[in-house]
């Protein structure tokens, strides 16, 4: 096995390595902790788990939850029904059911998120909340009102064994979580935080993401309040208020929750905070003050204890990586197949908003193994063409055709279809590494070697690199080898070169010109640097306010003279 895998392997087993030195330290705890610190850490391992859950809706899908500890109420809701109905399985199977039960609740609630963003969403979530809140007060949990008391499991049915229950769950809980991160569901949360647009435009559902943010988050909610009312014996309505939900959605965005270890840090804060206060003769309830002005801080100031703490322990050594390596990289010429047949053909492509015709009639063909330039002054409706043949815009009128068939419906079934399309703004999420985002977006199956080969030809930083560290330039690249690697049929490319320094235009045009050869993907350049065009692009489309000035072979389109007069005064074509 080479050392490359040997060291692969090994990473892939850290996380269970781990796992195994926190279940020993948790053992060690339900052996030598006093009565009273076992219960609360027992309340702590509660509040890590429904703390995960808020970590992947709030921190990795960038939605607003106010309504975990209602999840939390239906997961106790069924372990408490069938503990007094006797049912088969045990707690344990009930746990899971009440997880279970919970996550199908929270793609429920998640379904406003789809249209509803930032605030609205809040409101409706809260209000969920205090609905759910009015409810349980008035109907009771199943058994609270006979004190039929939850089974614990006969092998941690004591308070330390039971301690030990809950070690096992949250680091169960924690594993999930972090391989669901590391795969496809992961990748997709991160992205729809980042970009909606940027998601669509890769081939993912921004709906599947969103929902599945939802649901693993509720479910990890359900699970911590079956766990509670194992605990306590009873569920009771003041453990799932709406007060304490905010509470906790405040105390995850403080302490960064989307990271585990940070999770389990706020964790033990929810329990530490109001502990502290009593042993001070301080009312447990200000906590909550406490909670909600280190959440405005976090706010505030645009970050979370939990990213402050591993930007300081990475200080040192860690580096913003750049796209330079762009002019060193040695990659031998493709030859160059001649265009053949139109791939992608655009026929009488309007777009009105209001009277105002950002298109009017355009037609364009994009050939196989070719590489076509669309150029204009600014306004010109270059980007309003991008989003129409992708998608974005469904009301324009025409005809888009893809080997000979319509291509219609969203973007992300246009996407899955073959065309791929890249944005002049950053779409790259920066939450996940070079390699994850790659992987995401090319959508099916990638071997290293074929991962560090496109990185390479494009000069991009290396797989394991941080996005976070890399700066626009170079994600623009990973952008375009990302899409490149799906292997489309055609790719829209909306002014790559954005971010690059002048003189890496050229060269990036060289790496351009061969992607027809290399990966066998045609391409629509949109972009303003004649440079770039003239290095790249065999035929040119000229965009005048809307309509179709000139296309061609590009020495006759940039002699003509309509073309040179709508181009007078644009500096940074000249």
């Amino acid at each position: 096995m080479p050392l490359a895998d040997h060291v692969a392997v090994g990473r892939k087993g850290v996380p269970f390595l781990v796992a195994a030195v926190a279940v020993g330290v948790g053992y060690a705890l339900s052996v030598g902790l006093e009565g009273y610190f076992v219960y609360l850490g027992m309340s702590a391992i509660v509040a890590g788990i429904a703390l995960l859950g808020l970590g992947i809706v709030t921190g990795s899908a960038g939605m607003i939850s106010l309504c975990q500890l209602t999840f939390g109420a239906v997961g106790a809701w069924v372990v408490s029904a069938l503990n007094v109905a006797g049912a088969p399985g045990g707690f344990v199977v009930w746990l899971l059911l009440g997880g279970l039960a919970a996550g199908i609740a929270g793609i429920l609630v998640g379904l406003p998120a789809l249209r509803l963003r930032g605030i609205n969403l809040a409101v409706v979530t809260l209000g969920l909340a205090a609905a759910a809140d009015v409810t349980l007060v008035q109907l009771q949990f199943p058994g609270a009102t006979e004190g039929t008391s939850v089974e614990r499991p006969d092998a941690f049915s004591d308070d330390r064994g039971y301690f030990l229950l809950g070690v096992l769950v949250l680091v169960a809980c924690a594993l999930v979580v972090h391989f669901l991160r590391r795969g496809r569901w992961g990748s997709g949360w991160q992205a729809v935080a980042f970009s909606e647009r940027g998601t669509a435009a890769a081939g993912a559902s921004v709906r599947t993401s969103k929902l599945t943010a939802f649901a693993v988050s509720a479910a990890l909610g359900g699970i911590s309040g079956g766990l509670l009312t194992g605990q306590v014996g009873l569920a009771f309505p003041a453990s799932f208020s709406a007060i304490q939900s905010l509470a906790l959605y405040v105390l995850a965005i403080m302490s960064g929750a989307h990271l585990i270890d940070m999770a389990v840090f706020g964790a033990v804060l929810w329990v530490a905070v109001p502990e502290l206060l009593k042993r001070w003769g301080v009312p447990q309830d200000w906590g909550y003050v406490v909670f909600g002005l280190l959440g405005v801080h976090a706010l505030t100031q645009g970050g979370n204890l939990g990213t402050a703490l591993r930007d300081l322990w990475h200080r040192r050594t860690r580096t913003r990586e750049r796209a330079g390596v762009l002019l060193g990289a040695v990659t031998g010429e493709t030859t160059v197949p001649p265009p053949g047949d139109p791939v992608l053909v655009v026929r009488g492509l309007s777009m009105h908003f209001g009277k105002v015709a950002a298109l009017s009639q355009v037609d364009i063909s994009v050939p196989e193994h070719g590489v076509l330039g669309v150029i204009g002054p600014n306004g010109a409706g270059k980007s309003t063409l991008v989003d129409a043949i992708s998608g974005f815009l469904p009301r324009a009128d025409g005809v888009v055709e893809l080997d000979g068939h319509p291509l219609t419906g969203s973007p992300t079934r246009r996407a899955r279809a073959g065309l791929r399309r890249t944005f002049q703004q950053d779409r790259v999420p920066p939450g996940l590494s070079v390699g994850a985002y790659v992987r995401f977006v090319a959508r099916r199956r990638l071997s290293e070697p074929e991962i560090a080969e496109a990185l390479d030809f494009f000069g991009c930083p290396p797989s394991r690199t941080p996005l976070s560290r890399v700066d626009v330039g170079a994600r623009r690249l990973v952008e375009v080898a990302g899409h490149l690697l799906a292997r489309p049929r055609v790719l829209l490319l909306d002014e790559p070169a954005a971010g690059l320094p002048h003189e890496e235009h050229v060269v990036l045009g060289s790496r351009l010109r061969q992607v027809p050869a290399r990966f066998g993907v045609s391409v629509l350049l949109i972009e303003h640097d004649l440079d770039l065009v003239r290095s790249v692009c065999d035929t040119i489309t000229v965009l005048d306010f809307g309509q179709v000035l000139a296309s061609g072979p590009q020495d006759e389109v940039l002699a003509d003279p309509a073309v040179l007069k709508a181009y007078m005064g644009e500096t940074e074509l000249l």
